[in-house]
């Protein structure tokens, strides 16, 4: 009796490696399960007498290698499979194949994907979060670390520079960015009262802020109002206009609307015209500019209103572009909203910056709560103002620019607001630079 030890990942293939080994009266004395697949101990001559299971695993010859399977056999009766149709000369033939060696399998002919298969290391399947959540705890352990150190620091400032902390309080009230708040207070004197250190602080930023002078009125020039929409372009326009004309009347005025988007908007320009008594033109562009401000070089003072775009259009830049190859004498203004978000001005002012603004103008400053955030974009990028605007009268809710006055607004809307900074807040930022501030 031959007996063979077949190892297969599944019963399928294991029966399959038995009749091509064996041929197809092999018999099956066991099998079972293990790791990576299924263990069958099949034989041929099988007369069922004197070998049981157990002794057919016993005498079932061992593959090489270290591989120890530990899974308990699954032990099923001996019994023959026939591998294919019974007919009444199979036994015979079996008989005799059995007793010619030429119906014997050559040793080399065993089947070699005995043992399990094994897998190497980069064939392991690892779950692809893994390193994801690992990074993801890392971070957050290092946030809560951050945390802890910056509420020690603020603390120990507290203790060690009262004056300073509040003033810090203060000026995050007012909506500065903390980092202009670090910055102010590191200039001050360490011995100063309250009182004293507020007033200076209030006056660094008023220095800072860099101020245009009133040129267009006394002087003219040829101006194009440029900003995101709705932020008062055309009233600016408006105001601008009924100022000249009270000063110097409507001769040598012109105004022009490229805005072709905004519904009604031309019907406006040319109603301001018809009031002021001065003309007014509309294009489809600042594509077609260039040849109407050369009609128009002998005006004094010409106001052109362009369409609002959003800081994210995808054309912004294009309409720029064209805006500023329309003349060489075209000076463009940036009009921000002072009613909007911090990052929405700061944001405006990047991307209109392909615009090149030579000044800007505040609009909506009877329509703020805040204006901490317009003071932080304005010393940030250093555009120069030029005028404030604080209500829809024209011409009286239009004023040059003053940074004194701004700031003493912004003050006064944080008192009438009762705006207060948040502890938490003011930890997480002005912890880290807690040392350099005491």
């Amino acid at each position: 009796m031959k007996i063979q030890h077949y190892r297969a990942p599944d019963m399928r293939q294991a029966l399959r490696q038995v009749r091509d080994a064996q041929g197809p009266d092999a018999v099956i004395l066991s099998s079972r399960k293990i790791a990576g697949g299924v263990e069958v101990v099949a034989a041929v001559d099988y007369d069922g007498d004197g070998v049981t299971d157990t002794d057919a695993v016993a005498a079932a010859p061992q593959s090489p290698g270290p591989d120890r399977y530990t899974s308990e056999p699954e032990e099923v009766p001996a019994r023959r499979v026939n591998f294919r149709p019974q007919n009444r000369h199979s036994q015979p033939q079996a008989q005799a194949h059995a007793s010619d060696s030429r119906y014997r399998p050559a040793p080399q002919q065993e089947p070699v994907a005995q043992a399990p298969r094994r897998q190497s290391v980069d064939q392991i399947d690892v779950p692809t979060d893994t390193d994801a959540n690992v990074n993801e705890e890392l971070r957050t352990l290092r946030r809560m670390l951050e945390t802890q150190l910056a509420t020690l620091a603020w603390n120990d400032l507290s203790r060690r520079a009262p004056v300073q902390t509040e003033l810090l309080k203060q000026l995050s009230a007012l909506g500065l960015g903390h980092d202009l708040c670090g910055e102010l207070v590191a200039q001050l004197p360490s011995r100063l009262e309250l009182s004293e250190a507020t007033r200076v602080s209030l006056a660094l930023i008023a220095r800072r802020i860099a101020v245009a002078e009133e040129r267009w009125v006394e002087q003219g020039g040829v101006v194009a109002m440029i900003g995101p929409t709705g932020v008062g372009k055309t009233t600016l326009i408006a105001k601008l206009a009924a100022r000249w004309v009270m000063r110097h009347g409507p001769k040598d005025l012109a105004v022009i609307s490229c805005d072709s988007v905004r519904f009604g908007a031309q019907e406006q320009i040319h109603t301001l015209g018809r009031l002021l008594g001065a003309p007014a033109f509309a294009v489809d562009g600042p594509h077609e500019l260039a040849g109407l401000l050369d009609r128009l070089s002998e005006y004094r003072l010409v106001l052109i209103d362009t369409a609002g775009l959003s800081q994210r259009d995808d054309n912004l830049s294009n309409q720029l572009a064209q805006l500023r190859a329309a003349s060489e004498k075209l000076e463009t203004c940036l009009v921000l909203s002072g009613a909007a978000q911090a990052g929405a001005i700061e944001e405006s002012i990047e991307r209109f910056s392909a615009g090149a603004p030579a000044s800007c103008v505040i609009t909506k400053l009877d329509e703020a709560t805040s204006l901490g955030g317009a003071m932080s974009a304005l010393i940030r990028s250093r555009l120069p103002l030029a005028y404030m605007s604080d209500g829809q009268r024209v011409p009286e809710d239009l004023h040059p620019a003053r940074a004194h006055q701004l700031v003493a607004r912004a003050v006064d809307l944080s008192r009438k607001s009762g705006a207060n900074a948040d502890e938490d807040l003011l930890q997480r930022r002005f912890g880290a630079v807690a040392h350099a501030l005491a």
